[in-house]
């Protein structure tokens, strides 16, 4: 454990990407298995355990501390396992020893929730801080030390590239959600140690062919005539997989939320692999993102909510189709579930549309849509179907994608294969209403901010009594190191109340904001919620009363 807590510090304080490559490869190498495989899962975030979370560390360090004493804590360190790893107090035990990664592992996912408080409590007593912040890190996860799940492929892909193996990280992201923790038999391969997994009777999540926003430079390059134009549809990114009698709904980054769509599985029976996007839809009927929303991160959604709220999918790529579409002469043409599918990565993308659209006709589904494409000729039918796309009164598309006719489908974002063209981002002038700290390296500055909107006109409201904001959103992106430098400055100097963490300010900076769209929300006083709110321009030089009102705001987007 403390050889572990050891890599996690030095992750945590190395900058360089090579630096980090070169202190993980060398764990690998000379820790045994299965430590080194749990190491790699927590830095993955795949390590999971069901009864040791964030909120069973929370209740133990406020039964040990005061409670404003650790809120305090938490406001100026910005980080929970931090926190609490320097707040604990010492109860050291002389008869102590620390179990290895594997036995601690092994423990926290077999014993129940009173067995876990009392064997947490045991150990942090005994723990140097580094040492305490790596065992609550490993139970509630978000390790920030610098790398991210692509970035440690790419270092095991290195680690096996040292042993001789013929391993791409392309052959790691294709094996990786077939695998399990402590991923022993990857590590082994990786070594030239054992064969390579095989995950081929697995379902499991692809990969994903990512775009590239469209640049106007780009425009200049791209040679119009090469490309199919689709709408891009405003939901989520998803892949549904079909194999035999399993099937799975996977997002956009491999997170399985098949439990969260159990009415779109149920009437899917495409066999193979297919990229889509999740919809709101009825009958056919595509619904709006707000919809959507209302399904979005429910776990278990109720019979109501399915009914009120139905889902469908827009297919618009094929990964793997039914054997019997692509070879019809060796296997029987047949429209049943369970048959064999075929990789269809290689062939080209007019060849995989022509494939999906087979599978769909084969296969009829009252839940799914076949995404149409379009031939542009030049950068002023590009604009104008983008203007079309972006205009739609129905708002379910956010503007155009491009893709390469002759392109395969490769894993990650090739340069000049997709092209995303969305609608530009609308704008709002909004008052800076509260300012808190924000997380990790912002820890110690003002970084979120929640600002308003006018509830009416505010000269108006001056002549009768005190002109009033209501809240409509909060953003933490979008502004500079130095405008960060400024705002945490201005926060301070304009503070007029507090909250817990949360400072008010005087109402006096305005910024505008930019975002994706805006729709009616009960859980706001506003009755107002903003889609991506991200800071655009800091306005130092506007007067807040000329920042916009509400009514004004509800009315341009059609919002009752």
């Amino acid at each position: 454990m403390n050889k572990l807590s050891e890599l996690f510090d030095a992750l945590y304080f190395t900058a360089s990407n090579k630096a980090k490559s070169v202190l993980l490869r060398e764990y690998l190498a000379t820790t045994c298995d299965p430590e080194r495989g749990w190491a790699i899962a927590a830095l993955a975030g795949t390590l999971q355990f069901t009864h040791y979370k964030r909120n069973t560390v929370k209740k133990l360090i406020l039964e040990r501390v005061d409670p404003v004493l650790f809120a305090l804590s938490y406001d100026y360190v910005g980080e929970m396992s931090e926190t609490v790893a320097h707040l604990w107090p010492n109860e050291p035990d002389p008869d102590f020893v620390m179990p290895t990664l594997s036995e601690f592992v092994a423990f926290m996912q077999t014993a129940k929730k009173s067995e876990i408080e009392t064997q947490l409590i045991y150990l942090l007593n005994n723990c140097s801080p580094n040492l305490r912040w790596t065992l609550l890190k490993l139970g509630t996860g978000g390790l920030r030390v610098g790398l991210s799940a692509r970035r440690l492929k790419h270092i095991l892909a290195e680690y096996g590239q040292s042993h001789q193996a013929a391993v791409t990280v392309h052959d790691i992201e294709n094996l990786w959600h077939g695998l399990t923790p402590p991923y022993t038999d990857l590590l082994l391969w990786l070594e030239n140690s054992g064969p390579k997994p095989d995950i081929s009777e697995k379902v499991v999540f692809h990969p994903v062919l990512l775009a590239h926003p469209l640049q106007e430079d780009d425009k200049e390059k791209v040679t119009y005539t090469d490309y199919l134009a689709e709408y891009k549809y405003d939901g989520i990114r998803v892949q549904i997989v079909v194999k035999d009698t399993e099937k799975a709904l996977f997002s956009r980054t491999g997170d399985n939320i098949s439990h969260s769509f159990p009415d779109v599985l149920a009437d899917f029976n495409l066999p193979g692999v297919y990229d889509g996007e999740l919809l709101a839809m009825r009958e056919g009927v595509i619904g709006s993102f707000n919809d959507l929303q209302q399904r979005l991160n429910k776990k278990k959604p109720s019979k109501k909510l399915q009914a009120e709220y139905p889902c469908g999918l827009v297919l618009y790529d094929a990964l793997f189709v039914p054997t019997s579409i692509v070879e019809p002469k060796k296997e029987k043409l047949t429209c049943q579930t369970e048959q064999s599918i075929k990789n269809i990565c290689h062939l080209t993308l007019v060849e995989r549309k022509r494939y999906l659209r087979a599978t769909m006709q084969c296969f009829e589904s009252t839940i799914s849509l076949f995404s149409e494409a379009f031939t542009v000729h030049n950068t002023a039918e590009l604009d104008q179907l983008r203007t079309e796309a972006c205009s739609d009164p129905s708002g379910y598309t956010e503007g155009l994608m491009l893709k390469r006719k002759d392109s395969p489908y490769t894993p990650g974002r090739p340069k000049g294969v997709w092209y995303k063209f969305k609608r530009d981002a609308q704008l709002v002038d909004a008052v800076i209403m509260y300012a808190q700290r924000g997380h990790g390296k912002r820890s110690s500055f003002y970084s979120d901010f929640t600002f308003g909107l006018w509830q009416n006109d505010p000269a108006q409201d001056a002549l009768s009594e005190q002109p009033k904001l209501l809240p409509i959103g909060k953003a933490y992106s979008g502004f500079t190191d130095i405008e960060l430098k400024e705002l945490d400055k201005w926060v301070r100097k304009n503070t007029i109340g507090r909250f817990g963490p949360v400072k008010e300010v005087n109402k006096t900076l305005v910024f505008e904001v930019a975002f994706d769209a805006a729709h009616a929300s009960k859980r706001h006083k506003s009755g107002v919620a903003l889609r991506f709110p991200r800071i655009h321009r800091i306005r130092w030089d506007k007067p807040a009363l000329e920042a916009d009102t509400l009514p004004i705001f509800k009315k341009t987007h059609q919002i009752k």
